[in-house]
């Protein structure tokens, strides 16, 4: 990453990382002879974003129970010396505990994420659910055990996840969802927001600013994942048909829809190879000196197509096309999917 726009950038309080990392989240809903090949793969991936210049290696607990970890962690076991970065989350398994974030559960979940990663130290933990129990029962007890474990130093810095809503929210949906989300927001005093972004991604307005304008405002990072739509918006994916189930359902279903938009992308990318994995990464690499972009795979040569894919920078023409693209394309989503009879989780 020579280009002058790409060198390090300050996360938050003791993060500074290359601003393209990896999403990390191996599906292992295969064959017993199929899992060590996909692990190899796996690994191979992480060794070649070594060598494009990632440091951030983001992943959770909950990602196939700690497996993807466990995975991290053997690689790390291979490269101990590397100076990377990594972040986990805490807030979807819940094992024996009455809740996610209730009494020690958090302390326990990061010591075995510790264990399972091979280190020390986390540098990014983040709160990966809005649910903290009837009447926020367990909200206080998640906030004091994350600034322990900040002032310990367990953990470099505290995460929480961004406001999502489905494509059939109501605008009173999407008000609550913000309105939910800034609440938590004060009360949790974030350094980083990690959440998904791209073309199919519905914007959410918080304090009368989208996300990046209102982090940035407040001094807090952004970690975006999911980039490239899980393969869609790349056209490497033609279908939800070829996603894994746990993808799948993070997208609409209405490839029509999907299918118009690429086009409209493609009047801003053009047609030669990986335009549109340029343009899917390059919108999210300059939305802010405060952003970091975390993207997924499988392999090592779909990490060496995202680095070989970034390019030069867009010009504020060109990042003014994309948004333009962007929102046509959420409009296209929203109205198809409000026709449909069946509601879709969130994206």
């Amino acid at each position: 990453m020579s280009d002058s726009d790409l060198g390090v950038r300050h996360l938050c309080r003791g993060i500074v990382t290359n601003p393209l990392g990896l999403h990390c989240n191996m599906s292992t809903g295969r064959a017993p002879h199929d899992e060590s090949e996909h692990i190899n793969q796996f690994l191979g991936g992480l060794s070649r974003a070594v060598e494009r210049g990632a440091t951030l290696f983001d992943t959770s607990d909950s990602y196939d129970y700690g497996h993807t970890e466990r995975a991290i962690g053997k690689f790390l076991r291979r490269h101990p010396k590397l100076p990377l970065q990594l972040s986990s989350k805490v807030g979807q398994l819940r094992g024996s505990a009455e809740h996610p974030y209730a009494g020690r559960h958090i302390h326990h979940q990061l010591e075995q994420s510790l264990e399972n990663l091979y280190a020390e130290q986390l540098h990014l933990y983040t709160l990966d659910s809005f649910d903290f129990g009837p009447d926020d029962r367990y909200l206080g007890n998640a906030i004091d055990v994350m600034r322990t474990l900040r002032e310990v130093e367990s953990i470099k810095a505290i995460g929480m996840r961004g406001p999502s809503v489905s494509y059939v929210a109501s605008p009173e949906e999407w008000a609550a969802e913000a309105e939910r989300f800034l609440y938590l927001f004060r009360l949790i005093k974030p350094d980083v927001v990690w959440t998904r972004f791209n073309a199919f991604t519905p914007a959410v307005s918080i304090e009368g600013d989208d996300l990046f304008t209102f982090t940035a405002r407040h001094g807090v990072g952004l970690v975006l994942a999911a980039p490239l739509g899980l393969g869609l918006l790349t056209g490497k994916a033609s279908s939800r048909a070829e996603l894994s189930p746990r993808h799948a359902r993070l997208i609409p279903p209405h490839m029509k829809q999907v299918d118009e938009g690429l086009q409209g992308l493609r009047g801003h990318s053009g047609d030669a190879p990986g335009a549109l994995t340029q343009l899917a990464l390059r919108s999210s690499l300059q939305r802010g000196e405060q952003c970091v972009v975390v993207v997924g795979f499988d392999n090592e040569q779909q990490v060496e197509e995202s680095y070989r894919c970034l390019g030069l920078p867009l010009t504020p023409e060109e990042l003014g096309g994309v948004d333009d693209a962007y929102a046509d394309f959420r409009t296209r989503l929203h109205e198809e999917v409000t026709r449909s009879p069946t509601k879709e989780l969130q994206a």
